[in-house]
């Protein structure tokens, strides 16, 4: 990135402390002034709130293989590893997915190295920096990346590179830019005030002409007296001086209001429910578990289905992908409470779809040796005993 964007300055001639120059190193003011990068964004609590909601989640969630024929879990295959326990031998598989993720809201993409053994089989993952890969697509549109590693330069097709991109292969941060620049404004004008003791600004009144060297020592010799952190004290005037404090604006008043939008713009941003975000002003018993389970539909499903893909995609050959799938299990996220997950799997025992074992897989407990039969334990149903034949009485 940083080569395209040197080349980019000397054929335009345009210098690097030139304003236009800023987008293309990522960097791109908003209109009030502040520039959002992914440092400056993740200053913003809401912003890293749902940051860590989101990455951390694909990252906690279990990542099985299963038979497209029987759904059996297939725990024998090199990508299992690598997506169930560990990435290499210095990163769990959910470290990794919680950086890659991180990376792709933060900079629009996450990349990682597939490392194979000479068989072609993979063995490894390495986390890559965004800012030392590009993408290039040919005429059909296949994707390969050039990859700068310390040894230089290298071209790495796309079956060795996990790539996780975020919608449209633009980050939340940069589509959400104006959002967040408001905020870290609210921040800053809410920071000044109180600094300033929670107080406004004033004017200075006096009778006499002053001239301007006057007025700057008295405005300098004031703002040592009662400017920030100094304000509350006693002010002494002289010489006809008074002193008008200038009140709050309407705007000033609804602060709290608009910091709360900000909050709601920017979930809208991430696609998370406010109440993920902890703004619970519009938060009801009833529709923050209803905003859980949209949690899952709206936010974490594309996440979760780009991530089964890029797997797929690595770690898998075309043959493999043929009777092999990869698949999150996200029963956790469906869970409410204990009875309500006992009465789910008696019913789903009472009709017949779980055997006995299956329910104690759900519950994290050990097969039963008796436990693989779909019969209704609530029912029972003993076999008519055989009739006894009986001799007819004899006339002896």
């Amino acid at each position: 990135m940083f080569q395209k964007a040197l080349s980019f300055l000397t054929r335009k001639a345009v210098a690097v402390s030139d304003p236009t120059a800023l987008p293309i190193f990522g960097i791109v003011p908003t209109l009030t002034g502040k520039t959002v990068t992914a440092e400056s964004a993740l200053r913003v609590p809401a912003v890293a709130c749902a940051v860590a909601l989101i990455a951390e989640t694909v990252g906690s969630l279990p990542v099985k293989l299963f038979e497209r024929d029987g759904r059996a879990t297939i725990t024998d295959h090199p990508a299992y590893s690598l997506m169930h326990d560990e990435a290499n031998p210095w990163t769990s598989a959910e470290a990794l997915r919680v950086q890659l993720t991180t990376d792709a809201l933060l900079r629009g993409h996450g990349f990682a190295l597939v490392v194979r053994n000479g068989a072609g089989e993979p063995v490894e993952l390495h986390r890559l920096d965004p800012t030392q890969v590009q993408i290039e697509t040919d005429a059909s549109g296949e994707p390969s990346y050039l990859v700068q590693l310390a040894d230089g330069r290298h071209r790495y097709a796309f079956t060795d590179i996990l790539h996780v991109s975020a919608f449209g292969g633009a980050s939340p941060i940069t589509l959400g830019r104006e959002a967040i620049g408001l905020a870290l404004a609210f921040e800053e004008h809410i920071a000044k005030l109180f600094a300033n003791g929670g107080k406004p600004g004033g004017i200075l009144k006096t009778e006499k002409t002053l001239g301007d060297q006057a007025k700057a020592n008295l405005a300098a010799s004031w703002t040592a007296a009662h400017g920030s952190g100094r304000s509350g004290g006693t002010a002494i005037l002289d010489e006809g001086m008074s002193f008008e404090t200038v009140t709050m604006t309407l705007a000033d008043s609804q602060f709290a209001d608009n910091r709360l939008e900000q909050i709601r713009e920017i979930a809208r941003v991430f696609r998370v429910p406010p109440t993920m975000l902890f703004e619970l002003t519009r938060g009801t018993w009833s529709n923050t578990e209803e905003m859980a389970r949209q949690f899952l539909q709206v936010t974490l499903k594309p996440w979760l289905a780009t991530w089964a893909w890029a797997y797929a995609r690595c770690l898998l050959t075309p043959e493999e992908r043929r009777d092999l799938y990869v698949e999150f299990v996200t029963d956790d996220l469906t869970t409410t409470d204990t009875a309500a997950r006992a009465n789910a799997y008696g019913q789903y025992r009472s009709m017949g779809a779980m055997t006995a074992n299956e329910v104690r897989a759900g519950l994290n407990l050990p097969p039963h040796a008796d436990g693989d039969t779909l019969e209704n334990p609530y029912t029972t149903s003993a076999a008519p005993s055989a009739p006894t034949s009986q001799k007819a009485p004899s006339n002896d």
